[in-house]
């Protein structure tokens, strides 16, 4: 199942969804003090990809939460705000409900990114 999940998922929009992710990280890395934030979106990439099998593990102690609030204030918020509301639209129907529990898990991530590991 997670493998026809994967490829639903690429074709249907995953793969520029996360090529969106690599761009931002790419020119996050450019400046030194975004290379944080690129991280996080290279981050955020891996799991657009395929986000089908794999398992988020937060942690990270206070710097990462530190850093998480910062990330919520500026950025995380808009985005669990637009994965969520995708989450629920995708869910109103059977066939969706696997794809808004990614998208859900996306969502999740985003506001909690720093200190957070994709297995």
């Amino acid at each position: 199942m997670q493998t026809i999940g994967n490829i639903i998922w690429i074709l249907l929009g995953g793969i520029w969804t996360a090529l969106a992710w690599a761009i931002a990280g790419i020119v996050f890395y450019i400046t030194i003090i975004g290379i944080p934030l690129g991280r996080q979106a290279f981050k955020m990439a891996k799991l657009t990809l395929t986000p089908f099998g794999k398992t988020i593990e937060y942690g990270g102690g206070v710097p990462s939460l530190l850093a998480n609030v910062i990330w919520v204030l500026f950025i995380g918020i808009w985005e669990a705000i637009t994965y969520a509301i995708c989450g629920i639209v995708f869910c109103a129907t059977v066939v969706g409900i696997p794809f808004g529990i990614q998208l859900f898990k996306m969502a999740k991530l985003s506001l909690l990114p720093f200190g957070a590991k994709v297995y």
